[in-house]
């Protein structure tokens, strides 16, 4: 992160100010864990932790002002534009998506097309076809009814695309970790992705602010459609344990080098927020 002494101070206090408190940090830990499958580069995975986890910073910073979901409360403080301004707070979610790639393109001792596989594949998960994407699908269908279909494809892109991103950069920062393997990861973070959301809304309705760090029913409040409206609370939940045994389950072939993307799996379904 740039020193919040260099200038322009306010824009990179705002950055450290998003970045660097609070947070579970999966999406870093996930590529952590899928990096103990095979040799990894370290530099390379240092850089991909911290490429992913400034991606998602900075679409917290844009998801939560006023023109987006428009909340005062992220990770248990004021959101970053409430606490700096909306014009600060948009140039410190940019500058914070296109730091992720100046890190990610930082020499390595990877295969140079495997590290150009790595930009894509975070570019890929981050932009229209990803996450800005599922956002977008989102913000169109606040207060319509959707099918169950309709809400897992938007969430596969808005939740879904960057948990994805993770494992795979963290099995792309080894250099014998294979295609099919690869493949077998991306199904289990599919899973992973899709169960995710729906603990998120779970949680939306179960847990107080308090213990979210975020503001607590915002997602009712805003007549957005979820896996709660859509199933129930119970059965929501219910789903999301499945959707983690089939996750878990895709693993087996790995042996004891998965057990922390077994454990983030569980972890998934048994976090407070």
């Amino acid at each position: 992160m740039p020193s919040e002494k260099a200038d322009p101070q306010t824009l990179h206090e705002a950055m450290r100010y998003a970045a660097l408190d609070g947070g579970k940090r999966l999406r870093p830990l996930l590529v952590l864990a899928a990096s103990e499958l095979g040799e990894t580069d370290p530099i390379a995975l240092e850089h991909a932790m911290a490429a992913v986890e400034l991606i998602h910073v900075y679409s917290l910073v844009h998801d939560d002002m006023p023109a987006m979901d428009n909340d005062s409360l992220r990770r248990g403080k004021p959101t970053c534009h409430v606490q700096y301004g909306e014009a600060t707070a948009l140039l410190a979610g940019d500058a914070l998506q296109t730091l992720a790639f100046d890190v990610l393109s930082q020499p390595t001792n990877l295969p140079p097309a495997r590290q150009l596989k790595m930009m894509s594949v975070l570019a890929q998960a981050s932009g229209s076809l990803g996450m800005a994407g599922g956002q977008a699908i989102d913000l169109a269908n606040v207060g319509l009814p959707m099918t169950q279909t309709e809400l897992e494809h938007m969430h596969s892109l808005k939740t879904g695309a960057l948990i994805r991103a993770a494992v795979v950069l963290g099995a792309l920062s080894c250099t014998d970790v294979n295609d099919g393997d690869i493949e077998r990861l991306d199904h289990y973070a599919r899973k992973l992705g899709l169960a995710f959301q729906v603990i998120d809304d779970v949680l939306d309705c179960e847990a107080d602010t308090a213990t979210l760090g975020k503001t607590a029913g915002k997602d009712a409040d805003n007549n957005k459609p979820t896996y709660v409206k859509l199933m129930g609370l119970a059965e929501a939940r219910h789903y999301a344990e499945t959707l983690v045994e089939e996750a878990v389950a895709l693993l087996n072939p790995f042996g004891d080098k998965a057990d922390r993307l077994r454990s983030l799996a569980l972890f998934v379904t048994e976090r407070k927020n």
